[in-house]
């Protein structure tokens, strides 16, 4: 689950905090500091969220391709 580092580096290369980009997706910080962990797998609908909100592909986010 190599997502789980790339959704972390995003959002702190972003400056964000769990809680800002939790309320970004509709969730709790606390759900969105289990994605990060890997505890919990990341949805689609959020993943979709993410890379519209970075601006980066899913195939970046997932770890395929290391083009944002």
């Amino acid at each position: 689950m190599r997502y789980v580092r790339i959704i972390r580096d995003l959002r702190e290369d972003a400056d964000k905090t769990q809680a800002e980009i939790a309320k970004i997706l509709g969730t709790s910080q606390t759900m969105y500091a289990r994605y990060e962990r890997g505890a919990n797998e990341l949805p689609i609908r959020h993943l979709i969220k993410l890379c519209k909100y970075y601006g980066v592909s899913s195939d970046y986010i997932l770890g395929i391709s290391g083009k944002r």
